[in-house]
């Protein structure tokens, strides 16, 4: 392994509706409002989440949504993220291409937000996705950064991009954070088809194509930023040793919602491939010490954070 330890973090994956106005050909996971499967959870259901998060020993809560093109779904992942920090968790939200003021909303009551850039190439898999506009995705991590948001971003591989738009939506990642000094890690995730899309006969990126991508990435990147690739979608032993020295969010009580027929593996099954483990909070610890967390969320932080910034022993 090329890290001297491997970072993640304990989470409750939240996926408040399925409802989305983008087609992306590779998703299996949205949904049109009329279909019989469409949901909008409710704040029980949310509750329900957060109460097996907290008695688990997670502190994050992942919340998610589609893009159903209402205002008001900002307005109620407020009153969701307010619910998190009063049970106990720490939100992190993945908002979509939202816009500035609905950043700045939702910034008070985020411990840190994420968006993928996906590709800033032109794909055909975004040909029915307005919100996948390159220009509205960097346009909203931008305006992260403005807000001083601790960011993830990332980019998805294998879904008809070429490889110099993957050094290119690297290097505009990179534009952003030395600018605004606001990205914590960057993910490299690889496609798998899905069952009933439009992609499903279409080929998952190779374990070398992956690799030879986290490795440019740790290439082009500042070390600062770090490198997660998903444990569930890729085994960590092939990921660490080519600049990997992240596992994002690990939950022992929701599945991934987005690739449901990939369990997360335990930690204790991590330890146990070699991989040194380190929890950490899901804001970064230079974030920590650089005070980048709100009053709301101030004093989880504070209960959770060693004095290094990781999760603590309590």
């Amino acid at each position: 392994m090329s890290a001297d330890y491997v970072t993640f973090s304990k989470n409750v994956f939240i996926p408040v509706t399925n409802i989305c106005r983008n087609k992306c050909h590779y998703c299996g996971f949205r949904r049109d409002a009329v279909h019989p499967e469409a949901f909008l959870m409710t704040p029980e259901q949310v509750d329900k989440v957060l109460r097996r998060g907290v008695f688990s020993g997670c502190t994050e809560a992942l919340f998610t949504f589609g893009h159903p093109g209402h205002h008001d779904v900002i307005d109620y992942m407020a009153e969701l993220c307010q619910m998190a920090i009063e049970r106990g968790l720490l939100p992190h939200t993945n908002a979509g291409a939202v816009s500035y003021a609905d950043l700045k909303k939702l910034k008070p009551l985020n411990v840190s937000m994420g968006l993928m850039v996906e590709t800033i190439g032109w794909v055909e898999a975004h040909r029915d996705s307005p919100d996948k506009v390159p220009a509205l995705r960097l346009k909203a991590i931008k305006d992260a950064g403005r807000l001083k948001i601790p960011f993830t971003t990332g980019i998805l591989v294998g879904i008809g991009e070429t490889w110099n738009d993957r050094i290119e939506s690297l290097l505009a990642i990179k534009k952003l954070h030395a600018k605004y000094g606001h990205i914590q890690e960057v993910i490299i995730q690889n496609f798998l088809p899905k069952p009933n899309t439009p992609m499903a006969k279409h080929s998952p990126p190779t374990i070398r194509d992956m690799q030879q991508t986290i490795a440019t990435a740790r290439e082009i990147l500042p070390q600062e930023i770090t490198i997660q690739v998903p444990p569930n979608l890729m085994p960590p032993q092939l990921s660490i040793p080519y600049g990997a020295s992240d596992l994002g969010g690990i939950s022992t009580e929701t599945v991934d919602h987005i690739n449901p027929e990939r369990e997360w593996p335990a930690v204790n099954e991590l330890s146990a491939m070699g991989v040194s483990l380190k929890e950490r909070l899901p804001i970064y610890p230079r974030f920590i010490t650089a005070g980048w967390y709100s009053e709301e969320v101030g004093e989880l932080v504070e209960r959770y954070a060693d004095e290094n910034g990781f999760r603590n022993d309590e």
